[in-house]
């Protein structure tokens, strides 16, 4: 009897040993194994292809005697860099210094797949660039989830992720070592002081991959190694990849529509940061801090569903948007218009008193001018704001703020947010010929708007 009780005590004894090893956690799979397989399948290797045209010394004798038998042959030049996917639908976030002058990009997941991609909208100030893959119609992807904006702890544990080479993932560890350093400063390139730092390796090709934290969440955008240090990596704060995102997808950017809100794109639901004054979303009722919940009765599941979802309707439509107030529900009624209905020559000279005009390439040649980057004044009206700044006409206008003019719908609608009589200062070029040389002299004028 005493016999078979050992044995029984022995068989319980061994069961449950089984059990416990059965159960017991495997110690390798930490918060940072968690995280890397949660995110991993979202990172890409970008590959792009420039073509680049040489010219050769003697192009234009060879030209003349071989034409139409020569041809100059373009040459490639092939990088590679790290992204990620931010929406289920093949939405990919990058640098834009990966992709810059790529005649061609391709991405290529963690599982092999490969898709061409192509470039929807960049910010060349905050080094941040939005692509789209090709896909089939139905197809889904993991997608990061991002961090919200200021959920940073000094010395947490971060990983660098890239997919440099097309050969699967490459994960480094380390701290975060420093938040960025300055307040924005509008209008102006983002530098080291702006980005958040770290010792986690960000080796080469890693450039555009996701900074995250131990939840699998983008805390920033890799940028590059330190040069002049050793092991210091920096990456762009998810706050400007955000600011990024909200300032370049959008309806004015990609089809000229204007719509007149700020989004903020990690949230949800989604929340109105801001809205211009006299805007279609500012005739329809929107306020800052609303949640838009729905748009047309659809559910909306995120910034770049919501901003597809007004692209798609197109120009001079109607769209319902459901909103969230406080505790109150509403439903207004949106209408997109164009920009240049709006933002135009007649919104400029009604602002300053001047008529101005695009250079082209065609018109700095005739000035003598070295680029084409500009605009000219080609009027002033009598007694206007201009006029009393000191403007004349043929003036060459070099920055207005301190930024380039791009077109004449960017510097109305920057002419249109500014208050009365707020000061602008314009930089110019002068010419004065003297004799038979034309004699070029640079300067600032404050204007006053009216």
């Amino acid at each position: 009897m005493r016999k078979s009780f050992f044995i029984i005590g022995l068989g319980l004894w061994l069961a449950a040993a089984t059990a416990g090893n059965a159960a017991e956690p495997d110690i390798r799979r930490d918060a940072a194994v968690i995280a890397v397989e949660k995110v991993m399948p979202s990172v890409v290797n970008i590959a792009t292809e420039t073509v680049v045209y040489t010219r050769h010394p003697l192009e234009d004798l060879i030209r003349e005697f071989y034409d139409p038998f020569y041809r100059r042959q373009p040459k490639s030049q092939y990088s590679l860099g790290s992204g990620v996917i931010i929406d289920e639908e093949g939405y990919v976030i990058t640098n834009d210094h990966v992709v810059r002058r790529a005649s061609r990009i391709s991405v290529k997941l963690s599982d092999g797949r490969e898709f061409e991609c192509d470039r929807v909208a960049t910010s060349a100030r905050s080094d941040v660039s939005l692509l789209k893959m090709r896909i089939k119609p139905g197809e889904k992807f993991a997608a990061v989830r991002f961090a919200p904006d200021e959920d940073l702890l000094l010395g947490e544990t971060v990983l660098a992720l890239g997919n440099p080479f097309g050969l699967g993932g490459s994960v480094s560890r380390g701290i975060l070592s420093s938040k960025n350093r300055r307040p924005p400063r509008e209008n102006e390139t983002m530098d080291v002081a702006d980005w958040l730092q770290t010792d986690a390796a960000i080796n080469p090709g890693n450039s555009g991959g996701p900074l995250i934290n131990l939840r699998g969440e983008l805390i920033g955008l890799n940028v590059a190694m330190y040069r002049e240090g050793q092991g210091i990596g920096f990456a762009i704060p998810v706050r400007l990849v955000s600011q990024a995102l909200s300032e370049s997808f959008k309806p004015e950017n990609l089809q000229q529509l204007w719509f007149g809100a700020r989004i903020k794109p990690a949230t949800t639901p989604l929340l109105v940061t801001s809205v211009e004054l006299g805007s279609p979303a500012d005739k329809a009722g929107l306020k800052p801090a609303d949640n838009i919940l729905r748009i047309n009765g659809r559910t909306v599941s995120g910034f770049i569903d919501f901003n597809r979802e007004l692209l798609n309707i197109g120009e001079q439509k109607e769209c319902t948007l459901q909103l969230r107030r406080g505790e109150e529900l509403k439903t207004v009624t949106l209408r997109l218009v164009p920009e240049k209905s709006f933002f135009n020559e007649q919104l400029i000279q009604q602002r300053t008193g001047l008529s101005l005009q695009m250079l082209t390439t065609e018109l700095a040649d005739r000035l003598g001018l070295n680029s084409a980057d500009g605009m000219i004044v080609a009027g002033v009206d009598k007694g206007g704001p201009g006029e009393k700044a000191g403007f004349e006409k043929g003036f060459i206008i070099t920055g207005i703020a301190g930024e380039v003019p791009q077109d004449l719908i960017s510097v109305a609608r920057g002419f249109h947010q500014r208050k009365k009589s707020e000061a602008v200062p314009f930089q110019v070029v002068v010419q004065r010929r003297r004799g038979a040389f034309i004699e070029f002299r640079q300067g600032e004028l404050s204007l006053s708007l009216r």
